[in-house]
């Protein structure tokens, strides 16, 4: 009987688990191999190197959090406000998720500081989603600036919520966010 191979996607998804837990200098073929529980032999079926693994994580979180997102939302239909208020539940569903994640998203914008390839891939996606935001909330609203400060906002929001460990005035973190994307989409 033949012995299932790890598939390539758990090598990258444990790839980006380490890079969130202690950045790019923890991603090691043998710690990721020990994580999976499996021998590194065969990480070497699918990937050339070390190397070859990071950029192969970083292709695998642009195309996730940017176009798998976007697809996700557009595939709905639905004007500006239904497209992101889709985009907001999908990112909110998205927090534990390793790609998708929170975790994964600060780390590689820890890395970016770095790296400057890192920061060229980064300064794309974050441009890609916000292109993307700005055709959404130009679809409401008619003042270019007003759409840049919500997109901006937005944008902040995802990234910054968090890290911020702030209390809320009597109100939980779920509601705070609820009356932020009210007043975005207000």
């Amino acid at each position: 009987m033949a012995v299932a191979r790890t598939p390539r996607r758990k090598w990258i998804e444990e790839g980006l688990r380490a890079l969130a837990a202690g950045g790019p200098d923890a991603v090691r073929i043998e710690s990721l191999a020990q994580a999976l529980g499996v021998s590194k032999g065969g990480f070497y079926g699918y990937f050339a190197n070390r190397d070859a693994l990071l950029a192969e994580m970083l292709e695998t979180w642009e195309r996730e959090v940017a176009e798998a997102v976007i697809e996700q939302v557009d595939s709905g239909g639905g004007d500006g406000r239904v497209k992101l208020e889709r985009l907001f539940t999908i990112v909110t569903a998205s927090g534990e998720s390793v790609v998708r994640g929170a975790a994964a998203d600060l780390a590689i914008r820890d890395w970016a500081r770095r790296d400057e390839a890192v920061a060229q891939r980064l300064r794309r996606v974050d441009n890609r989603r916000m292109d993307y935001l700005r055709s959404l909330f130009a679809s409401f609203c008619t003042d270019p600036d007003d759409v840049e400060v919500r997109c901006m906002i937005t944008f902040s929001v995802r990234i910054g919520a968090h890290v911020v460990a702030a209390d809320h005035g009597g109100h939980s973190r779920a509601e705070v966010m609820e009356m932020t994307k009210k007043w975005l989409l207000r």
